[in-house]
């Protein structure tokens, strides 16, 4: 980190070029093209924007950029408007070339241009202009390998600051550049906005900025690692300023006085403090416990050693840990908790009841009682600079459609450009491009039905988003699994082979039950269904063969009928026809007789088969178990649960006792949302683990186990012997009613609606029906059985080729969302 970079940060002149201007602030002083060049000197600056002519087009643009005037002046940034004369003959002022760019100047050096549109808000600008006067500063970062190479520079010498952000002039990135400005030349900061780097350190919730301290300065040997400590905390300068603080501030600290009466950093940023007592004879062991507790809280709360044969005051003879809230007048808790996990975890609810306490005053303070906007519509409009890859996929119009889905296996993403849905998905179709990269035949295509509407509709399509996936010889296969990146790429792998595939001999029935056959499936796939048939088991085989076409990207799906089946039925113990499944996880094999069972039976079969015994439930999952319609068993965790407590509930599982329950357990690390249902069934957070058995689909009940008894098999037949004989008092009771948003959304369709009634009150098209053959050689992909009727959703598709209503609309509702 270069000394002279206190000096390089003030002064610096930045002068953006347009030919619109027509201010009404009085905040940004106007100067004349001559005046303004005549006073650049070498370390002084201003903020310029150089103007012919006025209009009201650049209004949005002027706001922000008057709004960016006072914190550009903190760091040094003065702001004026250039007014330019018509005879004036500087190259700002009259070609084209440069206008509606933005140049950063220090003195008389031009540093940096800006295409306007990227500067689209005041946090845009400011992370723009302070990004590149600290380009030397900020590493920017693409690979894993980079950042390893940088931790190894600087171990021994210097602590890191990594951050991922979504895009370049986000709030998020504002808020990094203005940290990087006060704390740059002690920390080296080092900026990423690749998903890949950030999964690569193990992050999770990928979606969200992040920011992590890397240890680097006490690590001298280069074999050793970086600890690297995350802010929790939304990104924001305040956040980022706080978490350095306590960064800074010792780890561990040793205090001999009342609790109630010590001050620290930690209480003055609004953290709590957590005090491990001691004594003399366990001092070291204590000591020990207390720096294990001060890692996992670092950031979080201050962790102090307390003294207990030191103390002056008396605290409970039981208690070995004393907790502090940093409200004022709050009396402390004393508590007795036997390990680390329980220190973290009782310390991580209490932050979070309180974090959850201060977002719903937020939430009441901005929430607009009368409508609230879609959440979708809102993630959009916020990434809407954000530049996708693109170049990954291949757009499709009319006129290349049909030849591109017949020359190669194709995947194709139906979207609107104006539908918010649509363009969210965009995001993560483009992530799947990405990850099968090189490694995959399949095309990934994008057609807009905005603009090409009658090859939408002759697809059938009168939704979005909507895949389909074409294969020569084959009709078109429907995607109905979650919008997610990883729900997708699994579709795709498994629609690589067919489903089912044929098995030619026993050797391969035993290499496809192992997962040797499609290894590389099984990451997608933790269940192979094998049907075993007797060549002359005709009616059996087709609807195996029904069931297998319908679970098509769900599922790997095999089928043996070969005269010498009865080998393989014989060795699993089965009569014919019948289903072998091989988990490959639990490295078990179960099979299951097929004697009058239909194609929806056997889908109903395997579907189930494919659910784990014992799952970890998150929001993706969690739909998938309750079509069970069974009461849920739910171990809740903060992290992985103990094995004793696994091995007792499937040991109960194996003998029955839990088949009218689905037993199951929730990490609270993985699915934070799981602390907010805790919250609900018990109010105060308990101490984990907890089980509780949530009874869903009958009266609502909760019935906790009972917290002073470990989870053992006998224990738990014990207890769930006496809910069973009512003997049980539950904790709470859910409501019945329907879980609905809290507030009606604008209904964007229904206003589009009424301007389409208006402008074709008795417009009649035909509605799809069926997909139809793929392949009809030199008649493209049309679907001739149509019937002619007044349709619901059609029309509107139909409609955009001939009006250009919707623009407007779109335009409209984005200009006021901008206002």
């Amino acid at each position: 980190m270069s000394s002279g970079f206190s000096v390089f940060r003030v002064d610096i002149s930045f002068v953006i070029m347009c030919i619109f201007y027509k201010s009404t602030e009085d905040s940004l002083p106007e100067v004349s093209s001559q005046n303004y060049f005549s006073t650049l000197q070498p370390g002084k600056a201003s903020l310029a924007y150089f103007c012919q002519t006025d209009s009201p087009s650049t209004s949005v643009f002027l706001e922000q950029l008057n709004e960016a005037v006072s914190p550009l002046q903190d760091y040094g940034i003065s702001v004026a408007k250039v007014n330019c004369v018509k005879e004036e003959t500087s190259k700002y002022c009259g070609n084209e070339k440069y206008l509606m760019k933005a140049y950063l100047f220090r003195g008389n050096v031009l540093l940096r241009e800006f295409p306007t549109d990227s500067l689209f808000d005041v946090n845009a600008i400011v992370a723009h202009v302070l990004f590149a006067l600290l380009f030397n500063e900020v590493k920017y970062i693409t690979t894993p390998e980079d950042l390893q190479n940088i931790e190894n520079t600087l171990k021994g010498k210097a602590n890191m600051i990594f951050s991922y952000v979504r895009a370049i002039g986000t709030p998020e990135h504002r808020a990094v550049m203005e940290a990087a400005f006060v704390y740059g030349t002690t920390y080296q900061f080092v900026l990423t906005t690749e998903i890949a780097l950030l999964e690569s350190i193990g992050s999770e919730n990928i979606e969200h900025a992040h920011l992590y301290f890397s240890h680097c300065e006490p690590v001298l040997d280069l074999a050793q690692q970086c600890r690297r400590t995350r802010m929790e905390r939304p990104l924001s300068t305040l956040n980022i300023h706080m978490f350095v603080k306590t960064m800074k501030a010792p780890l561990l600290t040793e205090v001999a006085e009342d609790p109630q009466q010590v001050s620290t950093l930690h209480l003055q940023l609004g953290l709590p403090l957590v005090f491990i007592v001691s004594q003399q004879a366990t001092y070291e062991a204590d000591r020990r416990t207390a720096e294990w507790v001060a890692w996992r809280l670092l950031g979080k709360a201050g962790v102090l050693l307390l003294l207990r044969d030191s103390l002056e005051v008396s605290i409970p003879q039981h208690a070995n840990v004393v907790f502090r809230k940093a409200a004022k007048d709050v009396p402390v808790e004393y508590l007795v908790l036997h390990d680390v996990d329980s220190i973290v975890s009782h310390v991580e609810n209490k932050i979070y009841v309180e974090q959850v306490q201060e977002d719903e005053d937020d939430d009441v303070e901005d929430l607009d009682l009368d409508v609230q906007d879609d959440e979708v519509e809102e993630t959009v409009f916020r990434d809407r600079k954000r530049q996708l890859p693109l170049e990954l996929t291949v757009e499709l119009t009319e006129e290349t459609f049909n030849a591109t889905v017949m020359a190669s296996d194709s995947l194709v993403l139906f979207y609107a450009g104006w539908h918010a849905v649509s363009m969210a998905f965009l995001q993560s179709y483009v992530d799947v491009a990405a990850k099968l990269k090189g490694t995959s035949t399949m095309l990934l295509t994008i057609i807009n039905c905005a603009d090409w509407s009658d090859t939408c509709t002759k697809q059938n399509v009168t939704e979005f988003p909507v895949v389909k996936m074409y294969k020569e010889g084959e009709n078109p296969v429907s995607y109905d699994g979650m919008l997610g990146t990883e729900a997708l790429l699994k579709f795709i792998q498994l629609n690589r082979i067919s489903c089912p595939v044929n098995i030619a001999s026993i050797q391969e029935a035993e290499e496809y039950l192992s997962g040797e056959l499609y290894k590389d499936l099984i990451a997608y796939s933790n269940v192979s269904v094998l049907g075993l048939f007797n060549p002359a088991m005709i009616t059996a085989k087709e609807y195996f063969i029904e069931a297998g076409n319908y679970l098509k990207g769900h599922a790997i799906t095999g089928i043996y009928s070969e005269d010498d089946v009865w080998i393989l039925s014989n060795k699993y113990a089965v009569t014919l026809p019948a289903l072998v499944l091989a988990r490959h996880k639990e490295d078990k094999i179960e099979s299951i007789p097929l004697v009058g069972s239909h194609a929806q039976d056997i889908v109903q079969i395997i579907t189930s088969a494919l659910l784990e015994t014992f799952p970890e439930i998150t929001v993706q999952n969690l739909p998938s178990y309750l079509r069970l319609q069974k009461p849920l068993l739910i171990l809740f965790s903060d992290g992985i649960i103990n094995p004793q407590y696994r091995k007792a509930i499937l040991t109960l599982m194996e003998q029955k006792y839990l088949d009218s329950l689905t037993p199951c357990w929730l990490n609270l690390k993985n699915t934070p949302v799981g602390k907010g249902v805790l919250q609900a069934y018990f109010g105060p957070l308990p101490t984990l683990p907890v089980l509780v058995l949530v009874n869903l689909h009958s009266d609502g009940h909760v019935f906790a186990f009972p917290s002073d008894q470990s989870i053992t098999e006998h224990s738990l037949i014990l207890w769930l012997k006496k809910l069973e004989a009512g003997l049980e008092h539950h904790i709470t009771t859910l409501s019945a009613q329907k879980w609905k948003p809290p507030l009606p959304a604008y209904d964007f369709l229904s206003m589009m609606d009424a301007e389409t009634s208006q402008q074709h009150p008795t417009k009649k098209v035909p509605e799809c029906l069926k997909e139809g053959d793929v392949r009809d050689s030199g008649k493209g992909h049309e679907d001739k059985s149509a019937v002619k009727k007044e349709p619901t959703e059609t029309p509107r598709i139909k409609h955009w080729n001939r009006n250009n209503w919707f623009k407007e609309t779109e335009k409209s509702l984005r200009h006021d969302k901008e206002l």
